[in-house]
């Protein structure tokens, strides 16, 4: 038999202001097995049959059966890219299976549009910070609001930063998390997301991660966001005031994400106090720069 296992990174996306564009892969992980021929593909969660149906199509390879195991790491439905490493473990997967048809990129494109944005697949696919370029897809045949992506730029993230995540006992659907999202904002407040994001880049591609601080402040989705996360504005003050380059809210939430040179104890400590009555657990972990990995395959 057939059988091949994925080891994909969870990522923290968004990092305050780069709403669906930049994104850090972190040492957590989910890993997908599969194996060809063992099952009946109707049997599957439509999560694995979707991104099964695409990678067929994509690839112009025939459709075979395969069964599908899924070791979970990352939690769900907390903004860090578990729905992106599923997905991208079963396109890699089936990919190799059928005789890697497909590049990386294109793996990756294909993982993107079945998420519905590129922020968690890019650093899932090729790891460390990732920011993606893309444009709205003129094709009126096409999915509304499908992205295309046009460029990908990846910086390897230094492992003197730590990410603290606070991760609470509360999921968040990303559906739900963009419903609480106004049609329009202000120009001032979307020039300062603007400048926000590229200093924010620019830290990280210089790895002069002080100049982090005071650039992960967001006016298109955290202000709105509040409302299922009622707790994230403290949390963000406690994490800077005990240290760390600042804090957001990772992907839709409610994961919130902090960001700290050297030792994290303490950040984590004062995070989890300011929860409140908030049942939470805390992570510390680093960056992965490697992205999907194929472990085994026989």
């Amino acid at each position: 038999m057939e059988q091949i296992t994925v080891r994909v990174p969870a990522s923290t996306s968004n990092l305050g202001p780069g709403f669906d564009c930049l994104g850090v892969a972190l040492r957590i992980y989910n890993t997908i097995t599969l194996a060809r021929g063992a099952s009946r593909r109707h049997f599957h969660p439509r999560i694995v049959s979707e991104a099964a149906d695409r990678f067929f199509k994509q690839a112009r390879r025939r459709a075979f059966s395969f069964s599908c195991s899924v070791t979970e790491q990352i939690p769900r439905s907390r903004g860090l890219g578990s729905s992106a490493t599923i997905r991208l473990g079963i396109l890699l997967a089936l990919n190799r299976l059928s005789g890697n048809p497909l590049d990386r990129l294109e793996l990756f494109q294909l993982c993107a549009e079945l998420e519905g944005h590129p922020d968690n697949a890019a650093p899932a696919t090729f790891g460390g910070f990732t920011v993606v370029g893309s444009a709205r897809c003129a094709d009126s045949r096409k999915r509304s609001g499908q992205r295309r992506v046009r460029a990908i730029h990846r910086s390897a993230v230094s492992p003197r930063l730590c990410f603290v995540l606070l991760v609470p006992d509360l999921e968040i659907q990303t559906s739900r998390a963009r419903n609480v999202l106004p049609s329009k904002i202000s120009h001032a407040k979307a020039v300062e997301n603007c400048a926000n994001a590229c200093a924010l880049t620019a830290a990280f591609v210089s790895q002069d991660y002080e100049k982090l601080r005071g650039v992960f402040a967001d006016h298109l989705h955290q202000p709105f966001r509040t409302k299922l996360v009622p707790f994230l504005p403290g949390v963000v003050a406690a994490a800077e005031k005990a240290g760390a380059l600042g804090a957001f809210l990772s992907g839709s939430g409610s994961t919130i994400c902090a960001v700290k040179l050297g030792s994290a104890k303490e950040v984590g400590q004062a995070v989890l106090r300011a929860t409140g009555a908030i049942p939470a657990r805390i992570i510390i972990t680093h960056a992965d720069n490697h992205g999907a990995k194929v472990l085994t395959s026989n």
